[in-house]
C-alpha cells in the first residue's frame, strides 16, 4: 500500500486561512524559537534565507515559533523582532505567533483522528528508557485522548529528498524512529506539527534553516503528505560552531547579537556564508548588496563552518 491512500484533502477552512500565494514562485521565512535572544548562527540563518527569498524574487515572512510556551525566555519576543530590525530585516507579511494558534493545531489533530491516523499514548520516557525507537507499544490500545501524548503513525517506507546544499537525503521512520509524537502529554503541541500546518497555510515553498534541523525533515514531510499538502524545497546551512566544538545555540549559551554592531555582524555573517563581501554601511543597504551578489555554490559544503564563532 502507497503513501497516496493516506493522503488527506487540505479542509476547506485550513485552505481559506492559507494565505493567497498562488502568484509567487518562491516563499521563504525565518522562524526562530523564543527561548533566548538571537545569536551569531541565528543571524547565518536570518541572512541566507532572507537572501535566497530576495535573490529569487520572494517573499520572505518572520513566524515565532512560540508552542512550547514554559521554554518561552522573559522578553525574548521583544528581543528577537528589535534585532531583526536592526540588522535591516523587514518581513513581507504580518508575524505570527504559534501560541495564538493553538486551536488551529487541536483541529488538525481532529482531521487527523477522524482518519485513524494518530492515537494517544500512555507511555512515560521511564518507561521508555534509552530506547530512541518508538515500538508501537499503544498503537492498537485505542486510549482515551485526555491527558496522553498523541503519536502519528508512521509506514515502514523510505522518505527521501533532495536537499539544495546537503544533496539527497533519505530516512525510514518506522525504523530510525517509530511513531512519533505531535501533542505532550502536558497538552504542549509539537514543533513537528506546528510548523507543518502554518508552512502549508502560509504559502511556504522554501525553507531555509540550519543542518541541525536536517533529522526533522523525513517526519514533516511524513506529516505534510498525510495532511495532503504540496512538498517543499528544503536547504539546510552548515553550522557556526563555540571553540569547543559544540554549535553556537541558545542551550550552549551563545552570546546574545550585539545590536550596537549590527553592521560589523552582519558583514561577518555574509563572509561565513561564503558570500563575496559587502560595503560596511547600514545593514539594509548590506542586505541589497548581499541580494544582489548571492550564489549558493559558494556556501560552505557540509554540516559545519570552518572556524569558531561566538
Amino acid at each position: 500500500m502507497t503513501v497516496d491512500h493516506f493522503l488527506a484533502e487540505p479542509s476547506s477552512a485550513h485552505a481559506q486561512q492559507r494565505n493567497d500565494v498562488s502568484q509567487i514562485r518562491y516563499s521563504g521565512r525565518f522562524a526562530p524559537s523564543p527561548t533566548g535572544p538571537l545569536h551569531f548562527g541565528s543571524l547565518i540563518t536570518a541572512v541566507a534565507s532572507y537572501c535566497d527569498a530576495k535573490f529569487h524574487q520572494g517573499r520572505w515572512i518572520v513566524r515565532i515559533e512560540d508552542t512550547d510556551i514554559p521554554r518561552i525566555y522573559p522578553d525574548s519576543e521583544q528581543h528577537i523582532l528589535s534585532s531583526l530590525d536592526a540588522f535591516g530585516f523587514e518581513s513581507d507579511d504580518t508575524i505570527i505567533y504559534q501560541k495564538d494558534r493553538l486551536d488551529l493545531y487541536e483541529s488538525v489533530l481532529d482531521q487527523l483522528q477522524s482518519q485513524d491516523l494518530i492515537y494517544a499514548c500512555q507511555c512515560t520516557r521511564k518507561m521508555l528508557g534509552s530506547n530512541h525507537i518508538y515500538a508501537g507499544t499503544c498503537r492498537d490500545l485505542n486510549l482515551p485522548f485526555i491527558a496522553r501524548a498523541i503519536r502519528v503513525k508512521v509506514r515502514n517506507q523510505s522518505i527521501g529528498f533532495n536537499d539544495i546544499l546537503q544533496g539527497q537525503q533519505c530516512s525510514n521512520l518506522c525504523t530510525d524512529l517509530g511513531d512519533f509524537v505531535l501533542k505532550r502529554r502536558d497538552g504542549i503541541i509539537n514543533y513537528q506539527l506546528a510548523v507543518v500546518v502554518d508552512d502549508y497555510l502560509q504559502g511556504i515553498t522554501h525553507v531555509v534553516r540550519g543542518a541541525d534541523l536536517l533529522d526533522n525533515t523525513a517526519r514533516q514531510i511524513w506529516l505534510g503528505q498525510l495532511l495532503g499538502y504540496p512538498p517543499l524545497t528544503y536547504m539546510h546551512l552548515p553550522l557556526a560552531m563555540n571553540k569547543d566544538g559544540t554549535k553556537l545555540s541558545k542551550q550552549n549559551l551563545a552570546a546574545a547579537l550585539d545590536i550596537k554592531h549590527a553592521s560589523q555582524l552582519l558583514l561577518e555573517a555574509i563572509l561565513a556564508l561564503g558570500q563575496p563581501a559587502v560595503d560596511l554601511d547600514q545593514p539594509q543597504r548590506m542586505l541589497l548588496q548581499a541580494v544582489a551578489q548571492w550564489q549558493r555554490n559558494l556556501i560552505p559544503a557540509g554540516t559545519q563552518i570552518q572556524g569558531t564563532f561566538i
